[in-house]
């Protein structure tokens, strides 16, 4: 077991508070609202006719993490951390950019929330891979949910995509 985390928990310490903080707890699982933000987004249509795909991976993020602002208290490890609002409607005019990136990537893609301070699109693919969208350019979070809210709570670097792998 790793020295920064609990026998009790899947996050790190840091990680865990900051949830917790915000009203995460295990086993929390909201699947009415995340059903809720599934049709409104299916629903959802923009004016060239671009819309969301949605998918269990979304669906079960939502479920366990829809809703919650997360604000982080300590120092980064090597940036801010950053301070979420988990609510997948701040990406329902994004349909055209999220379908761009998972074009480019391979996949489809899906709004999980923004980086508060930053106005960054937090968006998670079928496959559970999480990624931030900014004006600075997109960047990988990590494998999966867990992964993502580690790296923006503990301000850990993402990595940068970039069109040459």
């Amino acid at each position: 077991m790793q020295a920064d985390r609990t026998s009790t928990t899947r996050f790190p310490v840091p990680v865990d508070a900051a949830l917790r903080d915000a009203g995460w707890q295990p086993g929390r699982w909201d699947i009415k609202q995340a059903e809720i933000w599934a049709d409104t987004l299916r629903e959802h249509s923009s004016p060239a006719g671009h819309r969301h795909t949605v998918f269990p991976a979304a669906v079960e993020a939502w479920a366990e993490f829809g809703g919650l602002h997360i604000a982080p208290t300590g120092p980064g490890r090597q940036i801010a951390p950053a301070t979420l609002h988990l609510d997948p409607l701040h990406g329902l005019h994004m349909a055209r950019t999220l379908g761009d990136l998972g074009r480019a990537l391979g996949t489809q893609t899906c709004p999980l929330g923004t980086e508060t301070d930053s106005r960054a699109l937090v968006a998670i693919d079928a496959e559970g891979r999480v990624y931030a969208l900014d004006h600075t350019g997109d960047w990988y979070l990590g494998s999966d949910i867990d992964a993502a809210l580690a790296t923006l709570v503990a301000g850990t670097q993402p990595a940068r995509l970039t069109t040459t792998g």
